[in-house]
């Protein structure tokens, strides 16, 4: 009995000690296999969502077309459009509760009579607009030569959404004061 016993516990420790040892290559064979197929997975997708974006223009390239576009059109100096003046415009520039106030006259240059024709027909939707345009600059945003040609960009390509027979080619304030 003494012998079963020894041989028995010589048999459970055997089995003990190999199934430990056993395993232990197994699992990890299977941990690194494991761990390929997810960096695997996730390089694919890096690699497919790159390809995805190689072929569509994003946003930061449609504003630099936009924009090597209006260079275009500013740089021709040759084009000089019928010119059609708006009325003055008196607003109240924005965070200053009533203390600044712009006088502003404009003339939008076109080109073609069925432009000239559709702007006197939207003259107050277009002038509404451009008053909520001013309305909502402040006094620094509209004091430097930048912000009056980023202003003229905007009431430019504002108009323009409205316009169905034309475009707008450019802008020009003949009277900008501010007090």
């Amino acid at each position: 009995m003494a012998e079963e016993a020894e041989a028995q516990a010589a048999g459970g420790d055997g089995a003990e000690g190999k199934a430990p040892k056993g395993q232990k290559p197994i699992l990890f064979i299977i941990l690194a296999v494991v761990n390929m197929l997810v960096v695997a997975g996730v390089g694919g997708m890096l690699y497919m969502n790159k390809k995805a974006q190689e072929h569509k223009p994003g946003v930061e390239d449609v504003i630099q077309g936009e924009h090597k576009q209006q260079e275009k059109e500013s740089l021709s100096d040759d084009f000089i459009g019928d010119l059609i003046p708006l009325e003055t415009f008196l607003v109240n520039l924005a965070g200053s509760r009533g203390r600044k106030v712009a006088k502003i006259n404009m003339e939008f240059e076109v080109k073609g009579e069925d432009v000239q024709e559709e702007i006197e027909k939207l003259k107050p939707k277009i002038r509404d607009m451009i008053i909520i345009i001013l309305s909502s600059k402040s006094y620094a945003e509209v004091s430097t030569t930048d912000g009056k040609d980023h202003l003229r960009t905007e009431i430019r390509d504002q108009v323009n959404l409205f316009l169905t027979k034309g475009q707008i080619k450019q802008v020009y304030f003949t009277e900008f004061i501010y007090n």
